[in-house]
């Protein structure tokens, strides 16, 4: 959404422009870093008129990362290439580095908002959990197409390769780490699959 489009007034799509703007902020500045006010700003709305849509902070980051989960699941698993490609080729295509808006890389967001919330939001913790293992299971799905021999083990190994290497990468703000990972899930997937 472009911020001419945030900057419209007004009730109507007043959620809308809330979990958009929340979607830009925790994302590039962090969830405790965004205050309610910083996000009702950035929404073109009243704080009463956030609190209307959501009854606490927290609900809004919960809502955000349920409005994102498809969106980050499927390009992670699918790509825009998933129907041309093999499922091996779907398994390794999760190991490209992720391209940059141009700032600092933030890694994943479900990553982000579990460090983040550190217990003290259980419903964010609880949505991170099942999107990451929405993840690994969408990754032993691959793993079973591709015909590995034990496509769990192999989901588990990739789950853990790729947080491994969006951890770094984010840590070093630096997309090297993906080159080597995509490495050593070649040779995952072809130890699994021979």
């Amino acid at each position: 959404m472009s911020k001419q489009q945030v900057k419209s007034k007004g009730g109507r799509g007043a959620r809308q422009r809330i979990l958009n703007a929340a979607a830009e902020l925790f994302y590039r500045e962090g969830i405790n870093a965004t205050g309610v006010e910083r996000l009702a700003a950035a929404s073109s709305v009243s704080k009463r008129t956030l609190y209307q849509h959501f009854p606490s902070k927290t609900a809004v980051v919960e809502e955000y990362l349920r409005s994102i989960e498809h969106r980050v699941a499927d390009s992670a698993l699918s790509g825009s290439d998933a129907d041309d490609q093999t499922p091996r080729e779907r398994l390794l295509a999760v190991f490209e580095a992720p391209t940059t808006r141009g700032g600092p890389l933030r890694g994943c967001p479900f990553h982000n908002a579990a460090v983040e919330a550190a217990g003290a939001m259980p419903g964010v913790q609880e949505i991170v959990r099942a999107s990451k293992r929405s993840f690994v299971d969408g990754l032993t799905e691959l793993a079973r197409q591709a015909g590995a021999a034990d496509p769990q083990r192999l989901g588990n190994e990739l789950g853990v390769l790729y947080e491994g290497a969006a951890a770094l990468a984010t840590s070093l703000d630096d997309s090297s780490p993906w080159r080597p990972a995509r490495t050593a899930a070649e040779t995952l997937i072809d130890q699994a699959v021979s």
